[in-house]
């Protein structure tokens, strides 16, 4: 006889802030275990360098991850300029270099960059990605050396600003539709720069209508004695979020 799944029946969505060098998986487990939950998914994969906004579904709530995954979200992200990377982050290997001026990277250049990726784009996805070829993940291709073309995709930035730009470096925020690739954008801008460009700090603020100001910390939550208290009732989520099957009792 199969062994029973342990852990208790709750239903609800957690904003959780994953920390930096945690998978999004082993952060939604640790937030999992920590309520004693038996079934829970996260909407859309942060990678282990990156913190701020999971969005983490328990129990019915998990039937809401399609819509969360193809939501907009929001990053703030660091670019270190200079150098560009296999991976487009800094957990790749440099694979191109460039020398900035005595001066630094101008902030006027730079807006006048970003103006190029508002709206509607073309990108490349990177070769470190999940995106599937013959079966097999491309990360698993470049891990070998293996570089594959892949066609360009179209993806939307409604939101592009400078937050701050010092000799070597710049923070922006962006607000983009699902499929759009951070880590790509940022080798984009510094090739345009003509300086390369890779990123070394992404942060999400946001996923559809939440934001990181109301997630809780992982640390926190597990020191939290009944951490389900944090949930999000699905009668309680944003219009157009509640199941289709909740009905009119748990919704008053």
């Amino acid at each position: 006889m199969a062994s029973r799944r342990r852990g208790r029946l709750l239903d609800g969505v957690l904003l959780l802030d994953k920390p930096e060098g945690l998978s999004s998986n082993h952060a939604l487990q640790r937030a999992r275990r920590a309520m004693d939950a038996r079934k829970a998914g996260h909407t859309g994969t942060l990678d282990p360098f990156a913190t701020g906004l999971l969005v983490c579904c328990f129990g019915r709530g998990t039937k809401l991850s399609g819509q969360l995954l193809d939501s907009d979200k929001g990053y703030e992200a660091l670019i270190q300029f200079g150098s560009e990377t296999d991976s487009g982050d800094l957990t790749g290997t440099v694979v191109a270099t460039a020398e900035l001026p005595p001066e630094g990277i101008d902030a006027q250049r730079v807006e006048a960059v970003l103006n190029e990726f508002r709206g509607e784009i073309q990108q490349i996805p990177p070769m470190f990605s999940a995106l599937k070829r013959d079966g097999k993940p491309l990360y698993e291709y470049a891990r070998q050396g293996i570089e594959l073309e892949r066609p360009p995709r179209t993806v939307t930035i409604h939101e592009i600003t400078l937050l701050e730009c010092t000799d070597q470096q710049a923070r922006i925020s962006v607000l983009c539709s699902k499929g759009t690739y951070i880590r790509t954008l940022a080798q984009d801008i510094g090739r345009l720069l003509g300086c390369y460009g890779h990123l070394t700090a992404l942060r999400r603020t946001r996923v559809g209508p939440f934001h990181l100001d109301a997630a809780i910390e992982l640390e926190a939550l597990q020191a939290m004695p009944e951490p389900e208290t944090t949930l999000i009732e699905l009668a309680d989520l944003p219009a157009g979020l509640q199941p289709a099957n909740l009905n009119l009792k748990e919704q008053l």
